[in-house]
Order: C-alpha cells, then structure tokens, then sequence
C-alpha cells in the first residue's frame, strides 16, 4: 500500500473514531437518583404559582387565547428561527395527544434535562436551558398542577427543520456547552434574600434570558451579555437590554420595574406591547413578594450596554 492508500486509511480510521465520539458524548443524560428522590409528591397549589412564573400558557394555550381557555394547553404556538420553525407541542392532560400519561418522572427529565420519556433530546425551543436551575420540588409541584388542567385532544403540527438540525443526537453536543445547573450571575454571600430569591425566578422559571440575552452562531446564550438585548428570536424587531444602565432601565426603580410587572404600564405610562404582553400577563399572577424579588435581581446585576437601540422594556 502506498502512502496515499494509508493517508486515507488513517483518515477513515480517524473519522470513525471522531463519529464514535461525538455518538457517545450525544447520548441523552436523564436525571440522576438523588435528584428524582427530591422531587416528592408535588402540591398543585404551589404549582399554580410556578405555572405562571414559567410562562406555560403564553405557549402552549392556543394562540390569542384567553380567560380559562389559557388552560387549555392544546399547543400550535410557532417560533420561527433561524434554524427552522418551531411548534409548542400539546402539553394537556390528554394520554394519546398531550403528556397526560407521563409520570413525573418523565416530565422532571424533559423540564432539567430536556429529555423525552422515548429518550430523545427536546430541542432548546422549549427552554429547559433556564429550567435546568430549577428546585426538583418546584417541578414536582408544577407537574402536580398541570394534572388538575383540562385534557385537550389533537397533536399540535410538528416542527419544520432542515438538515442537519431535524437530527435530535446532535443537540446533546449543544448540551455538552450550554446545560448547566450554576446560577448564570454569582451574588456575594452576603446578597439580599430578594436578590437571591429574583435571581431564581428570572434565571430559572421566569427564563427571561431566553429572549432579552443574545444568542451566538449556535443559538446558545452568550452569558457575558445577559439580559443585554437581543435580536428577536422570530428576527423580526429587538428585545429590550433590561439591566441596569445606560441604554437598559437603569432609570427605572425597582418599584417601577414590580409596577410595571403588575399591571403593565412603564414610568412614562406607555403601555406594555408585543411579546411581552404574555409575559406581562403571567407576572401579574404571582405574589407581590415575586414581582419585588425579580425588580431587585435586575436593579442588582451590572449593567451591560449593547449595540441594539437603547429601548424600555414594552415588548
């Protein structure tokens, strides 16, 4: 054999082995016991609060939908991406069409680490990236509530993708850089309790770095600009920079931010928009002491001006 022969032979031998590799590290993680053995029995009452805190309808209730029908968690949203569109899936009570024959279990593995009860990775669309910093108990207790909502029949449509991103394996390299349990800002020892207990609701449940972070080539949160701003998912418009300085709302108080969160209307009395209607809607339900918590966090984490059009917070 000649030296071309085995230049190629080594280079089959090396791309084997690279595949082989990226198979093994691929593999989707489920939970481990200790943390399964956390989630107890869930309390559907303490639930309701995290059900609003996540944002749950504002993607899975039907489009435009209102009133109790925000329950009815049929799915059909569409996310459209750079990646393709996505679809939020049918998360009712329904056994054949929605998740209504998932244990908790299953559910606790899809919200921390974004696996299937089948075993397959869920895309990033649905934000288990900021659910990962979750408390087991307050997934239990979500969970616990979705099985008092109502079961609704009908599969929403799947997602439109291309390839290679309507291969599942490959978002468990994703996993492998963006995944992590750690807090995204790291507060002094001796941080306010609301501080500590906003940073869990905006980095956590409230996943708010989903959209107002900027995302890199790989759609993955570029930490170093949290909560800075962003290019809209859908890429149509700009998400607002909401830390605290120039360009975000650092001339907003932290009662104008828990204000704003209740009923919608910024300092100047302009009215909440876009988006962040849902978002609004969903703040407006928890308790007062949440809302404090959450304007507490993002007048304490540092400022971070960016390159998008210096915007308040309406939508």
């Amino acid at each position: 054999m000649g030296w071309a022969g085995k230049l190629l032979g080594a280079v089959v031998v090396l791309g084997g082995a690279c595949a082989a590799a990226g198979w093994f590290l691929s593999a989707p993680v489920r939970l481990d016991a200790g943390t399964i053995a956390e989630l107890g029995a869930g309390d559907a009452v303490k639930g309701r609060r995290i059900f609003f805190a996540g944002g749950c309808a504002s993607c899975h209730a039907r489009p435009k939908a209102e009133g109790d029908a925000r329950f009815e968690l049929a799915g059909g949203v569409e996310l459209k991406t750079p990646f393709g569109t996505f679809v939020a899936p049918n998360i009712s009570q329904d056994a054949k069409d929605g998740i209504g024959a998932w244990s908790m279990e299953d559910f606790a593995n899809a919200m921390l680490k974004g696996i299937s009860p089948s075993g397959e990775h869920l895309y990033p669309a649905f934000p288990y990236a900021s659910y990962a910093r979750m408390k087991p108990s307050d997934v239990a207790d979500l969970y616990a509530f979705l099985k008092t909502l109502p079961a609704v029949s009908g599969k929403a449509p799947g997602h439109q993708l291309s390839f290679p991103f309507n291969i599942r394996r490959g978002i468990g390299l994703w996993k492998l850089a963006y995944l992590s349990d750690r807090p995204v800002v790291d507060l002094p020892a001796d941080a306010p309790e609301a501080v500590v207990a906003g940073r869990y609701l905006v980095e956590g449940p409230g996943h708010c770095g989903e959209c107002h972070t900027p995302r890199d080539f790989a759609g993955g949160p570029k930490k170093a600009e949290w909560l800075a701003g962003a290019v809209a998912a859908e890429g149509d418009g700009i998400v607002p920079n909401i830390t605290s300085g120039e360009g975000g709302i650092g001339d907003w108080s932290a009662e104008d931010i828990a204000s704003y969160l209740e009923n919608g209307l910024t300092p100047d009395f302009d009215s909440v928009g876009g988006a962040m209607v849902e978002v609004q809607k969903n703040m407006a339900e928890l308790p007062p002491e949440d809302r404090a918590a959450i304007a507490a966090y993002l007048k304490a984490i540092p400022p971070h001006p960016n390159g998008y059009p210096p915007r308040k917070p309406q939508g």
